[in-house]
């Protein structure tokens, strides 16, 4: 306590840094074998709350984004703007927040940085004052010649004030040349490659655009006659606003005074949405692309059931990305569905003692065996993705301190072999655990009395397709087969590509 109320001692000022530095350590380590989520966004037309709607509706996206959060609105002469590090509650459900955001209008947006650090210059939505006007922008996705374009703007005299690759859609529609603000807008998007999902505005317009493919999601909402753009149908349910339609893959559509316009200016492609929403990113009570999530992922239990059963006592999910699809492995194998984890959602960083023993336990600050259903017991466990290992080692020798009599595990998606350069932060190749193992290999790593995957196959079928066709693969699933579905410009240049950009270092 002596350092936290006296930080101008330096000794006392080092013991603290160091029990933060641990603190964090600890925690990448908890947080080692997931996925992270991308970001989420959200747009409204013609509300007259239209901050506190967009407040409401980044609370339902919450879980895409958990490190930032931003509201731009416009009132009809000015634009009004607020970014914070840290969730959404941490700011806008303050009401003084709120009456700082006037207008009909309004854009959010919550961020997990995919690229760029954590700073306030990178919160979106950013905004540029340009020559039509004021022009606020929130993207869902990464660019793969972001980094490329980057340099070509800043070499032509750009001058970039974060390091988010969503910057380069700003300085790109600020250099076109073209009369109307849609002209420039279509203009720009295409002279970006990867994976987008926007929300923009000006103060005339509410914009949304759809990278061709599809990769990222967004959806079309109407409440009480006003339009929203969002990332997922759960932030409609939200707001109590219905659903209209998804957003079509290279869609650009704009509503203003005179209604709505629908844009196409791409040459149509077959659609290749990312796979990892079903896996993963969205809330199970999303629907994506006409799918049930929560559906979907209890298929992806019930086929793993089929493809790699073994006789147990008990299912169980590793919560709570595991719960849907182990459900689904339960009712398809008639094994009982026990809760023998429980996850502690209120884990802290800063109290973190700096002591080896404490940190061997750092896992059970996030779950807790239940003894009493898993003691003595045979035990399947059922987690939706593995990455590098970490955690999943952890759980299981857990399970066997708890008195497992066996512990077999099995994940509800194929092995992940590549990385993603479309918005989802996952280690490079050599960090990844099925990348650089074989199955068997991994199982001794894990600890686990056997060790199987979902089958790329088996995943297809679970959404309802007769398998995976190589030659026209329906979804984004280059994290499990390396068949990336757009150039991947930034990573095939001649010249180092950095992943993090330099910026000078400031408090926020």
């Amino acid at each position: 306590m002596d350092a936290m109320q006296n930080p101008s001692d330096p000794a006392g000022q080092l013991d603290l840094n160091l029990d933060l530095d641990l603190g964090i350590e600890l925690q990448d380590d908890l947080e080692g074998d997931t996925l992270r989520e991308e970001c989420g966004v959200f747009g409204i037309f013609g509300h007259p709350e239209a901050a506190a709607i967009t407040a409401l509706g980044l609370h339902a996206l919450q879980h895409r984004g958990q490190e930032a959060a931003g509201i731009v609105s416009f009132d009809g002469s000015r634009f009004h703007s607020e970014r914070r590090l840290g969730l959404v509650g941490d700011t806008f459900s303050r009401r003084e927040v709120i009456e700082r955001l006037p207008g009909i209008m309004a854009v959010g947006h919550v961020r997990y940085s995919t690229t760029g650090a954590t700073i306030l210059r990178n919160v979106q939505p950013l905004f540029a004052e340009l020559n039509a006007g004021g022009f606020a922008v929130g993207h869902n996705g990464n660019l793969t010649n972001g980094l490329t374009l980057r340099r070509e703007l800043v070499k032509g005299g750009a001058m970039m004030q974060s390091t988010t690759d969503t910057e380069v859609i700003l300085h790109l529609v600020a250099q076109s040349r073209r009369g109307r603000f849609i002209d420039r807008f279509i203009e720009s998007l295409r002279a970006i490659e990867g994976a987008y999902a926007l929300v923009a505005m000006t103060n005339k317009k509410l914009i949304g655009a759809r990278d061709p493919l599809g990769i990222r999601p967004l959806v079309l909402g109407d409440l009480d006659g006003r339009p929203i753009l969002t990332s997922e149908t759960c932030a409609l349910d939200m707001i109590g606003a219905k659903y209209v339609r998804d957003i079509e893959p290279g869609e650009i559509i704009v509503f203003d005074e005179a209604g709505a316009h629908s844009h196409k200016p791409f040459p149509p492609k077959p659609p290749r949405p990312c796979i990892f929403e079903y896996i993963y990113f969205s809330r199970p009570d999303s629907i994506v692309g006409g799918r049930s999530v929560y559906d979907v992922r209890k298929a992806f239990g019930a086929q793993l059931a089929r493809e790699s059963h073994v006789e147990v006592d008990v299912v169980v999910p590793v919560p709570d990305s595991g719960v849907p699809a182990a459900l689904g492995y339960s009712q398809h194998s008639g094994v009982p569905f026990e809760l023998g984890i429980i996850r502690n959602h209120y884990v802290g960083r800063t109290f973190i003692q700096p002591t080896q023993s404490v940190r061997e336990l750092g896992v059970r600050m996030k779950h807790s065996a239940n003894r009493a259903a898993i003691e003595g017991k045979r035990i399947i466990l059922i987690d939706d993705s593995l990455v590098r290992g970490t955690t999943s080692k952890k759980i299981v020798r857990m399970m066997r301190d708890a008195g497992a009599r066996e512990v077999h595990f099995r994940l509800a998606s194929p092995p992940i072999l590549y990385p993603d350069y479309y918005g989802i932060d996952l280690p490079d190749r050599g960090g990844l655990l099925a990348a650089t193992h074989s199955l068997e290999e991994m199982r001794d790593i894990i600890g686990a009395d056997s060790l199987a995957f979902l089958s790329i196959d088996g995943m297809y079928r679970a959404m309802g397709e007769p398998g995976r066709d190589p030659a026209n693969p329906k979804f984004s699933d280059h994290c499990f087969t390396g068949a990336y579905p757009t150039n991947l410009t930034d990573q095939n240049q001649v010249e180092a590509q950095p992943r993090q950009l330099s910026l000078l270092a400031e408090a926020s």
